[in-house]
């Protein structure tokens, strides 16, 4: 059922990307991953997935820059940004939600829970 669902990850991490790669690849997503902001951003000049998660602590360009000009491409409306990072102090969900993004997971991941976390995202605006 998943596997017509793309995933963007926008991850520099590369154990991070290698687990949440496992996790939804598990579950039949078709998962994309950007190791930087140029790497997704070149990406979305072709592509349009169904859903991105956007980690916030990135060198060169952070997350909430990023989803800041992704809320620009008019080609992204309806396409859901999730930040999936380990920012939990008082005020970072709502500087993610404040960027454009419209959700927000915590690191570290529940793998258990993760694949029911972005599926209702998918929900959400109807692309399940």
């Amino acid at each position: 059922m998943n596997e017509e669902l793309t995933i963007l990850y926008v991850e520099d991490n590369p154990e991070n990307r290698l687990l949440v790669r496992r996790i939804l690849m598990a579950e039949d997503f078709n998962v994309v991953e950007a190791e930087s902001a140029t790497i997704a951003v070149d990406y979305l000049k072709e592509n349009r997935p169904d859903l991105i998660l956007m980690d916030i602590n990135m060198p060169e360009v952070d997350g909430y820059t990023l989803t800041a000009r992704l809320r620009e491409n008019s080609r992204l409306d309806g396409v859901p940004i999730i930040a999936l990072t380990a920012n939990v102090m008082r005020g970072d969900r709502e500087r993610t939600l404040e960027a454009g993004c419209d959700g927000y997971i915590q690191k570290p991941i529940d793998v258990d829970l993760l694949p029911q976390q972005i599926l209702r995202f998918l929900k959400e605006v109807g692309r399940v």
